[in-house]
């Protein structure tokens, strides 16, 4: 197997000297927010007990960070307590340094000696492979999720999770809050359109941390698809209420990946995610406001955009009139370095603001433009639309295209989401 150098050093995932940062935590946190343990600080402070005497392979990238910014793999190789076999690096890699669709490469860590696995993508059959060439007893997770169900995160840890229950390894979850609660919003994902931006049939705003959405795959999928249940255990986070957002606590916050820069990015990223699927409109990619700006050429979008946005009077979110200018366009390379117009999401009440309909009203006004187009790609015949996979149907488009509003829309998948609450309960740990 090929693998790479990863230098340690500034910007390395691994973060700084362990030694030299001490066992401790920030101070006191100001008034009003919520001081929060995540499930890798209540870890170190058992001393690694769950683990002791194992052989671990770890799931994680540059969030994987205790409360002094210190990341899990160097925590556990000083510690003493545990044998790492392994890491695995998930979409954007190990570092965080890839852009969407793209990974690092397998390589070694240079302050650990461990072999980073290239995780990205990869089939149950290839995460068994990589279990019995790492000798792995355990598999540990710790990654910050978003909230969305097309974020790659959670579907990394469900096909880790199948391996695991096939090759008999143990699996812990170090618990994460969710940045943006634990409401549960938008369409379910349908078995026609599974695929990497959702693998199994939940809905597009989950409203669960990992360790939860683990025990839900646990309970929901992994014994009709495996067998069997996986040996899970979920090291819980703790003072954390499901009414919480990022902002409300004192976790710091690293950036899952390279467009989801600030909590304000998670907070909008389950609606305006949904531009992806639209060919003739950027979602702010290579901006530093990236899912927050939001516009096609300035030839072809204006200021009425903005406006007839702001005159729906949607709860908690205002629109900017924006123009700006991508460089990165992803999968639009049309877009790339030309002037866009369109607007900035302004979200000016955090409790009322609904991401899945503001972005669907987005959607309903941006199609009355004539340069409006949905994304269609050509490696997939069958169901060509990407807007498609986002929303788990063709519902979303087809009703759009027809003329629906945003009531009708957001209307036609109340049940599914009501049962899917139901469905969830069990579940949940907060």
């Amino acid at each position: 197997m090929e693998r790479r150098r990863f230098l340690a050093g500034a910007g390395a995932v691994t973060a700084g000297a362990v030694a030299a940062a001490g066992p401790g935590s920030p101070g006191s946190a100001s008034p009003g927010i919520r001081r929060v343990e995540t499930g890798l600080d209540a870890l170190v402070r058992s001393d690694f007990a769950a683990l002791a005497g194992e052989r671990v392979g770890v799931i994680s990238n540059p969030t994987g960070v205790d409360s002094a910014y210190r990341h899990l793999v160097d925590l556990m190789h000083t510690s003493g307590r545990v044998r790492i076999a392994a890491a695995f690096g998930p979409e954007h890699g190990f570092r965080g340094s890839a852009q969407a669709g793209g990974s690092e490469g397998t390589g070694v860590d240079a302050r650990t000696g461990i072999t980073v696995y290239d995780a990205y993508g990869a089939s149950q059959a290839r995460w068994e492979g990589m279990y019995a060439e790492a000798d792995v007893d355990t598999v540990v997770f710790d990654i910050q999720d978003v909230g969305a169900r097309f974020y790659t995160y959670i579907w990394t840890m469900y096909t880790s999770m199948a391996a695991a229950a096939r090759a008999g390894r143990r699996y812990v979850v170090l618990d994460r809050p969710n940045p943006i609660g634990g409401r549960a919003r938008g369409p379910m994902m349908t078995t026609p359109y599974t695929s990497g931006v959702g693998l199994k049939e939940i809905v597009q705003q989950h409203g669960m941390t990992v360790g939860e959405l683990a025990r839900y795959f646990n309970a929901e999928f992994l014994p009709a698809e495996v067998g069997r249940r996986v040996d899970l255990e979920v090291v819980r986070c703790r003072h954390w209420k499901r009414d919480a957002l990022a902002a409300d606590t004192d976790l710091p916050w690293v950036m899952p990946s390279p467009n989801m820069p600030t909590p304000d990015t998670a907070l909008v990223y389950p609606g305006t995610g949904l531009f992806e699927g639209v060919a003739s409109i950027t979602e702010g990619r290579g901006t530093c406001r990236p899912f927050e700006l939001i516009g096609g050429l300035a030839e072809d979008f204006d200021y009425h955009w903005g406006d007839r946005l702001n005159a729906r009077g949607l709860p908690g979110v205002e629109f900017r009139e924006a123009y700006f200018t991508p460089t990165s366009a992803g999968q639009k390379p049309a877009l790339l370095n030309k002037l866009c117009a369109g607007v900035e999401v302004k979200v000016v009440d955090r409790a009322v603001y609904d991401p899945i309909r503001t972005a669907v009203a987005m959607l309903v006004e941006a199609r009355r433009y004539p340069a409006f187009a949905w994304r269609q790609d050509s490696w997939d015949t069958v169901r060509p639309f990407w807007i498609d996979k986002l929303t788990g149907s063709p519902r979303l488009r087809t009703m759009i295209d027809a003329g629906a509003d945003v009531d009708e829309v957001v209307g036609a998948w109340a049940d599914e989401l009501a049962a899917f609450e139901r469905r969830r309960r069990p579940h949940l740990l907060y």
